[in-house]
């Protein structure tokens, strides 16, 4: 049933959006129930059948095996003929990888400069960067250790931080030993560390994993001066390490606090992208209203940061022509290549069978080159600076890509410890992940699911397909929440408690 204020009911020239002049389909604002008349641009009293709130409905004869247009551009083929009014989802649409004929670019743009205003309120630090947040961090080594690091920071709790102090939190994970690719996970740890919105940290290990503490103490670990590790093995075990740990952490906390808040320029914010529970509705308003918010960063000489690689297959083009440069592109489609052949380890099953998933599937979300034109529209319009691998530090203004897997846990930890100091989250289905100690802003794509995980949300672009806000505007508003989030209004996140920190693990358990 519509909920009151939220689904008004549908109406014949309401009912459906269609997004492109090209599109053989178009999308329903709202659901629409069997032997509808609806009327898009010249086509007049129709008949639809039954068609749930954002999926698609073909508004022209589609012969077996002929494109499918959605945004202008291919999201599958028909899988049988398809009449005008017939509701286009997986029973009818298949999936194909179109042949792409790459524009790459014939010069190298400039980087964009940093401007002065707006600002935010932040915490400076002596490598040039910005925190938005004033955290103590305990990391683990390895899983023999997140026992103990997450006793540590729950002794916190319910103790007083001074102004100032956002807390002590935990980066507990079960990696470390038996890991195959330690390289990436010390990358990642290290960046969690040697983070903006990390004032100090304490690594502690088991003593005898594979992922030595020794490690971050030399040329190739965090360069923090405020870095202290320690072992269980060494300590006395558990309750020992968790009282000497409190012992080393009380003159952090007391020197995290004399650090204030200072004006700071808005080019300093570094905004990681992303989306998950993804619906039909993400790529018509969070994500064009995130790309707008993108945009006006970039424009500043701030970074914003896309990331979630298979959520560019289908989309790659259209990121290789705004490249800037040919090496850029290249670069970028690397990772992609890179992570064809990752997803080829585990067969085809793997591969585009489980993207999207069974949520975007129910949101309306049909093939993975649908749902990737439907995310690359968070990064906006401006150029393609530079990609990145996995966690690595993001040292370029302007849009940026970072490699990694499209599981939301896995990219956020990504993103952070590549030194994003925001991140902004659109969700369809709903989503209540955070981080912890990166500050996750969640932007709803429909009014129905910000008020019914309103405690989980900040944003509605759901008023896009509403009718009741332009796309400009909800991008400027993301922008606006996001200086004030910067300068420490706490996101639904943060007063939830959500912590989610989960690092990629590939390969095979030794």
């Amino acid at each position: 049933m519509p909920l009151v204020g939220i689904d008004p009911p549908p109406t014949a020239s309401n009912a459906f959006l269609h997004l492109h002049p090209s599109d053989n389909v178009a999308v329903a604002r709202v659901a629409v129930p069997p032997d509808f008349a609806y009327r898009i641009g010249p086509l007049e009293g129709l008949t639809a059948g039954a068609v749930p709130a954002g999926h698609k409905m073909a508004i022209a004869p589609i012969a077996q095996g002929e494109t499918i247009l959605r945004y202008g551009h291919e999201i599958g083929r028909a899988r049988i003929p398809i009449a005008p009014g017939d509701h286009l989802h997986t029973q009818n649409v298949a999936f194909f990888e179109p042949a792409r004929d790459f524009e790459f670019p014939e010069t190298e743009l400039p980087l964009p400069a940093p401007s002065s205003k707006p600002v935010f309120h932040g915490y400076p630090r002596a490598d040039g960067r910005a925190g938005t947040r004033n955290y103590i961090a305990v990391v683990a080594a390895s899983n023999c250790a997140a026992h103990a690091v997450e006793r540590i920071a729950r002794a916190y709790e319910n103790e007083p931080m001074p102004p100032g102090v956002d807390g002590v939190v935990a980066f507990a994970h079960g990696d470390g030993c038996g890991f195959p690719d330690l390289g990436k996970l010390r990358r990642t740890i290290s960046g969690v560390v040697d983070h903006p919105n990390v004032f100090a940290a304490l690594i502690i290990g088991l003593g005898c994993e594979a992922n030595q503490i020794e490690y971050y103490f030399g040329p190739q670990g965090p360069q923090t001066a405020r870095f202290e590790g320690m072992t269980l093995q060494e300590s006395g075990g558990t309750l020992k390490t968790v009282a000497e740990a409190r012992e080393r952490i009380a003159p952090l906390i007391a020197a995290a606090a004399r650090r204030q808040r200072v004006p700071l320029p808005a080019s300093k914010l570094i905004l990681g992208l992303n989306c998950g529970g993804s619906d039909s509705f993400s790529g018509i308003t969070a994500n064009p209203a995130l790309g707008i918010c993108s945009d006006l960063l970039a424009a500043l000489g701030g970074t914003t940061v896309l990331a979630e690689t298979p959520e560019c297959f289908g989309a790659e083009h259209l990121i290789v022509k705004r490249a800037r440069s040919r090496a850029v592109a290249e670069k970028f489609l690397g990772f992609l290549e890179s992570y064809r052949r990752y997803l080829a380890r585990y067969g085809d099953e793997y591969n585009f069978n489980f993207n999207p998933s069974p949520g975007n599937k129910a949101g309306g979300l049909t093939t993975v080159l649908e749902k990737s034109l439907g995310a690359a529209a968070k990064a906006g319009a401006s150029p393609l600076m530079d990609a990145v691998d996995y966690a690595q530090r993001i040292t370029t203004p302007g849009f940026v890509f970072m490699n990694t897997p499209g599981y939301d846990p896995v990219s956020l930890t990504g993103l952070a410890a590549g030194g994003v100091n925001l991140i902004a989250f659109t969700t369809g289905r709903g989503s209540a992940i955070g981080f912890p100690t990166v500050p996750v802003l969640k932007i709803a794509t429909n009014s129905r699911t910000f008020h019914k995980m309103r405690d989980n949300m900040e944003v509605n672009a759901g008023r896009i397909a509403d009718g009741d806000a332009s796309v400009e505007e909800v991008g400027r508003e993301i922008f606006d929440t996001l200086l004030r989030v910067a300068s420490g209004e706490p996101t639904r996140s943060e007063i939830l408690g959500h912590r989610e920190f989960q690092p990629w693990q590939t390969g095979p358990t030794l």
